[in-house]
């Protein structure tokens, strides 16, 4: 292993700050999506352990992170935290470090880079999280997946960006009625609470996410700023972007939420069986 990228940003008015420790390893296996069919993937996953949804992390405001990223596939990879480090290679079987601290709140896309988007697309982006409080606390990594191209690109073969028609849509790995199953993803609580969903786009397509029966407050987008105290039912969510979404429900009931784009709630054109969830409120 060998150490070859360290950021370090220091604010003395930050005493307390912990110094927390994470290591992400890039694997290769494949996941089954809503058909039946394995895709080959790659994920960061936090051990040597394979999982189809990428690791995040989660830290408080003025926390170092201290990174390595061990790359375990055969191939070289990159890595980046969008907007906060720049784009560094990884070897096969080569690992980075990477000393950052986080200041403020807020969400931050990590992927791979390299000859973008093809590399991403295999599978390799998460999330890392900065919050000051305990609220309860949602993570949607939003992904789109096309049967054949994650082969193409193993292969070295060429995509055809402008061409791209998805097959199977999944929220942190998971297609409709599995991410109910992910108490990550299932959105609960009860009437007045303060909710928080994070939400990536690690995929390569505009997400309008529709939430059905609330409104949610824009707290923080990497893409669009401006977007911050809005309260909508609607949220686009762009390739690449992060957004911080709060929910105060004033109604108890269970709420479907689904992509505005409909042939995304679908896997292989078979209805719900793709990026549709609930959101399940008690009084």
């Amino acid at each position: 292993m060998k150490a070859l990228l360290i950021f370090v940003l220091l604010c003395p008015a930050i005493v307390n700050a912990a110094i927390v420790n994470e290591s992400l390893y890039i694997l290769k296996d494949s996941i089954v999506v809503s058909s039946g069919e394995k895709l080959p993937y790659l994920t960061y996953n936090a051990s040597t352990s394979f999982t189809g949804t990428n690791a995040r992390i989660v830290l408080s405001p003025g926390d170092v992170l201290d990174l390595w990223v061990h790359n375990m596939d055969a191939s070289e990879h990159h890595f980046e935290i969008r907007g906060t480090t720049p784009s560094e290679s990884i070897l096969s079987g080569d690992s980075i470090h990477i000393i950052h601290t986080f200041l403020e709140n807020g969400i931050h896309v990590f992927h791979d880079p390299l000859n973008y988007p093809n590399q991403a697309s295999l599978g390799l982006g998460g999330m890392i999280v900065v919050r000051d409080h305990s609220y309860p606390s949602f993570y949607w990594n939003i992904k789109e997946h096309k049967r054949g191209q994650n082969d193409t690109v193993l292969l070295g073969g060429a995509v055809d960006w402008a061409h791209y028609s998805p097959d199977f849509f999944t929220i942190n790995g998971k297609s409709n009625p599995y991410i109910n199953q992910d108490s990550n993803a299932r959105v609960t609580g009860i009437v007045g609470d303060e909710i928080y969903i994070y939400v990536t786009n690690t995929g390569q397509s505009i997400h309008p996410l529709h939430f059905h029966g609330y409104h949610v407050e824009v707290r923080a987008s990497t893409r669009n700023p401006n977007h911050v105290g809005r309260m909508k039912d609607s949220q686009g969510i762009y390739p690449a972007e992060g957004v911080v979404l709060r929910l105060i429900p004033d109604k108890e009931g269970e709420y479907p939420v689904h992509d505005h784009n409909l042939v995304t709630t679908t896997g292989a054109n078979v209805y719900p069986l793709g990026l549709f969830t609930t959101i399940l409120i008690a009084p």
